[in-house]
């Protein structure tokens, strides 16, 4: 029977990768992404012109500890360096993950942006020499697959929602901007992760800043400036109230998301095999545009289950991750 709407298929839930699980230093194995533009102001003067800024965000497999790097633009030099100073406080990561290049392109400018950094090929080879010189290994989750780096994209999405909700439309300088972020790595840094025993008596909680310096990350005590308007504030009590109120929020608002538990214990949708005719699934296109390929090799995990294919179509061959790919019902496919 044909159905109107595409089935895509869903595997089931996979293992953890041995870099979530196994018991390394920080940052051994890390992902990478990007966020911004952030617009910050050149001076203090109240005209000062305006100029982008991007936010470099470094997540660990094992621990889940956050590192933020503020960068003047998306060019190699600015990314290089900003990995030094990440290696050089962190120590130097064995593997590091990223986004593939069609996880960026398309829909604006920015998107545009991060793709030349990551993925051009001159801007490419700058960074794989340096990572290999370094004795680092750069790889790549599958294209279109945002899924596989899920990790670092809700760590973005925690960056940006505390930004958001603090500092909103205010124009900060450089500096000013780079302690508030500082201060919400600080904060993310101090998520409770597991209890440090089942003593109901015992309050104490384990974090990432544990694995980071051994014990949770406490700054200075601080007033409370949170009931005073902005514009009564000098720059630094308002970059002061700024972080204050990250972690307010951040406290409030992290007990409530984890109670939420999302996951699927069984494969959904028909099995993929070589020889498979589907539909490769277009995030920005109607269905009736989708390209039709044929499955050339499927890609399995270390549990059996395939989550990743090699498809052919009339112009060239792609790699996608199986919830991109729609088998049409033909008697070849198995279905009907």
């Amino acid at each position: 029977m044909w159905f109107p709407k595409p089935i895509v298929v869903q595997p089931i839930l996979g293992n953890l990768p041995a870099e979530r699980v196994e018991p390394t230093r920080a940052f051994s194995s890390c992902g990478i992404d990007f966020a911004g533009p952030f617009m910050i102001k050149t001076s203090v003067r109240r005209n000062a012109p305006l100029v982008k800024a991007y936010v470099c965000i470094f997540v660990c497999f094992s621990t889940k500890a956050v590192h933020m790097e503020l960068v003047g633009d998306l060019s190699t030099p600015a990314f290089i360096n900003a990995l030094n100073r990440f290696f050089d406080r962190r120590g130097r990561s064995i593997t590091i993950y990223t986004d593939n290049a069609t996880n960026f392109v398309g829909a604006n400018r920015k998107m545009k942006e991060w793709s030349n950094l990551f993925h051009s090929e001159q801007n490419k080879k700058k960074v794989h020499d340096a990572l290999t010189d370094l004795g680092v290994q750069w790889r790549f989750i599958p294209p279109r697959s945002p899924h596989f780096g899920g990790l670092w994209e809700a760590a973005v999405k925690s960056m940006k929602q505390l930004l958001q909700k603090t500092v909103g439309n205010a124009h900060l300088r450089f500096e000013e901007l780079s302690t508030v972020l500082t201060r919400a790595e600080a904060c993310l840094n101090s998520r409770p992760i597991t209890p440090m025993s089942s003593d109901p008596n015992d309050t104490s909680f384990l974090t990432p800043g544990h694995f980071l310096i051994g014990d949770s990350l406490l700054s200075i005590p601080e007033p409370d400036l949170s009931n005073i308007p902005t514009s009564h504030l000098s720059r630094w009590r308002r970059v002061t109230q700024y972080s204050r109120t990250i972690w307010q929020k951040w406290s409030r608002e992290y007990l409530n998301q984890l109670q939420e538990r999302k996951r699927w214990a069984g494969a959904k949708g028909p099995k993929l095999e070589v020889g498979t005719v589907v539909l490769m699934r277009e995030d920005n296109l109607p269905p009736l545009r989708w390209r039709l390929a044929r499955v050339t090799k499927v890609i399995a995990g270390d549990d059996g289950e395939v989550r990743v294919a090699e498809v052919q179509t009339t112009t060239g061959q792609f790699t996608r991750a199986v919830r991109q790919l729609c088998p049409l019902p033909f008697k070849e496919n198995g279905t009907e």
